[in-house]
């Protein structure tokens, strides 16, 4: 229990016994003591006064008299006003980094049998083109959000659904049965997601040029985008593919196939996995039978035309089309299909979609018609919304090939994170170590700068900015770590042990110090509710700066008093401890060296 958590159960006691008043004690936030005036934590006692009808001072000093009585972890208080500044038993600092130390899974709940199901969806990648800058933050955010629920004591399954059917999936298709040449993965020595993406973006350029000759010969934009014969032989593909057409569904497996193998190894190096994987090429007829369902229950209702729409009009939105009058489902319809497979799958207690903000609309009605349907957690289910991400130089387009692919920026800041390590000098590494370090760092570095930003904005990043071992980076996060660790191991090698320190009193800084490393379960906890990997970035970046205002002003190993020197080498050891744990949260790795 953090000190914070302990004063704030403390004074509601103490208003319970002194005025009969049951507060609630998550409703009283100490605050940290202004430097001026002698505590560690200060309550305003304004709440109490009328109850009290006392004066603001001496309503402050009877809880204060109270709290200094029956509290063994206040040793004084003073009184300004209305604000009451309590002063910490030192000792009782020093107990509680003793406590956080002994406790190896500190700051983490760990899930039981009978703990909440969370499944939460991230990626969603296309399979007619490569993963890109934006999929990287949804991948990141997804990954990040899972181990931040598995550490407040949920059982998490991580999922992706992978759109591989539709027009777009035909594009690339027929682009290479027309320009390929028969060309594989292998005989391009390209990975197969960069092949497919290549000839995506043929398909775009050669259509681009049949509307502009049919615009020059006299037709309308809109009625040449139609009237272009590629898109009519890319609709016809798409038409035969749904009459599972053997040489075009022979045709998409082994271009989808190359597509995987791709992903596969860009997750890897991206650092992020999935318990299960869903393809829309199996849900969206699972998605017709239960719209058909609906339909059947008066849920859905039938056009003269034959379409099936849902009226969502009493909560305040639209008609939502189901079903054309074709019968041909659309995307709605197919993630019907994927949430009532992964129900047949998985007890979820609840449902996360990463999905970007410009999805927010599609959500709300998807949540509506999951309840309509009998989901139990189609209701809460929550739309994780987060910002697009964009480089300095502005957007990115997919079918002009302008788009950042993924491997290249990974590629791009690894070799950054080994150009600023050679400059700084590479110590005594070898060219192995020394690479696996640029790696770590120049993907942490990736990582943090995707992940710091609250999800809800839109960002750019700055691929020169994040690998900056200064400031609120990833590099400096990790820098700090090694030098923790490279204290720790000079102390080991010297057979200094980290024990003793009981009756040692911290000062200032290392008071300071553990509070900060007290938050950390309470943090985790927030994050999680909140659904944001940004809280914990930032208050690893927070407690980075704060360990090493502490290492600039206390000796550690030359620290002539053996206890002190204990305390100092434990607190370092939280720490680094802390710092790990909180970037694992992320995703992100650190190194022992740099």
């Amino acid at each position: 229990m953090s000190i914070d958590s302990i004063i704030q159960e403390a004074v509601a006691r103490a208003v319970a016994s002194l005025y009969g008043i049951e507060a609630d004690a998550a409703s009283i936030v100490p605050q940290a003591t202004r430097k001026e005036f002698e505590g560690n934590l200060t309550i305003v006692v304004f709440p109490w006064v009328k109850a009290a009808r006392k004066a603001p001072e001496a309503v402050g000093k009877e809880i204060g008299d109270w709290l200094t009585a029956n509290e063994p972890a206040v040793k004084g208080y003073n009184v300004v006003k209305g604000f009451l500044n309590i002063v910490i038993e030192p000792t009782y600092f020093t107990a509680m980094l003793r406590h956080m130390a002994a406790d190896s899974d500190f700051g983490f709940r760990k899930a039981g049998a009978d703990s909440p199901l969370a499944m939460v969806e991230y990626s969603s990648p296309n399979t007619n083109k490569p993963l890109h800058l934006g999929h990287m933050r949804n991948n990141l955010l997804g990954y990040s959000l899972s181990r931040i629920l598995s550490a407040c004591g949920n059982r998490v399954v991580k999922t992706n659904i992978v759109n591989d059917r539709g027009i777009h999936i035909c594009k690339s298709m027929l682009a290479w049965k027309k320009w390929g040449e028969g060309v594989t993965p292998e005989k391009a020595g390209k990975k197969g997601d960069h092949l497919i993406g290549d000839f995506y973006v043929l398909f775009d350029k050669h259509y681009k040029e049949e509307v502009k000759a049919l615009v020059a010969g006299g037709m309308g934009e809109e009625e040449a985008k139609n009237a272009a014969p590629l898109m009519q032989e890319a609709r016809e593909m798409l038409r035969r593919w749904e009459q599972k057409d053997p040489e075009v569904r022979a045709l998409w497996a082994m271009m989808n196939e190359w597509v995987y193998a791709g992903f596969d190894e860009t997750y890897k190096r991206l650092g992020v996995d999935f318990d299960k994987i869903y393809y829309e090429s199996e849900t969206y007829l699972e998605g017709k039978d239960k719209v058909l369902e609906g339909l059947e229950k008066g849920i859905m209702y039938r056009k003269e035309d034959g379409s099936v729409w849902a009226d969502l009009t009493d909560a305040g939105l639209d008609h939502k089309l189901l079903l054309r009058s074709d019968g041909t489902s659309v995307y709605m319809t197919q993630d019907i299909g994927t949430a009532k497979l992964r129900y047949q799958d998985f007890p979820i207690d609840k449902m996360i979609y990463v999905v970007g903000n410009e999805q927010n609309y599609h959500f709300q009605v998807l949540s509506l018609l999951l309840d309509r349907l009998g989901f139990k957690w189609g209701k809460d289910l929550v739309h994780f919304s987060y910002g697009m991400v964009e480089l300095p130089e502005g957007k990115m387009k997919s079918r002009e090939g302008t788009v950042v692919d993924a491997d290249d920026l990974m590629d791009e800041m690894i070799q950054g994170a080994r150009e600023v390590s050679n400059e700084r000098g590479r110590g005594d590494m070898s060219p192995e170590e020394a690479d696996e370090v640029a790696r770590i760092v120049g993907m942490g570095a990736l990582k943090y700068f995707l992940l710091k930003v609250d999800p809800r904005k839109n960002m750019t990043f700055n691929p020169k900015e994040s690998i900056d071992f200064n400031g609120n980076t990833g590099p400096f996060i990790q820098y700090t770590y090694a030098r923790i660790r490279s204290v720790l191991r000079k102390a080991a090698e010297s057979g200094i042990a980290i024990e003793g320190y009981d009756t040692v009193e911290p000062n200032e800084k290392e008071t300071s110090l553990i509070q900060h490393l007290a938050d950390f379960p309470a943090l985790v906890a927030e994050a999680g509710r909140s659904y944001s990997p940004a809280l914990v970035a930032n208050y690893v970046y927070e407690l980075v700066k704060e360990y090493n205002q502490f290492y600039h002003d206390c000796t550690i190993l030359n620290e002539p008093d053996t206890a002190v020197r204990a305390m100092r080498l434990a607190l370092s050891a939280l720490t680094a401890d802390v710092v790990r744990r909180g970037m694992w949260l992320l995703g992100i790795e650190v190194p022992e060296r740099m």
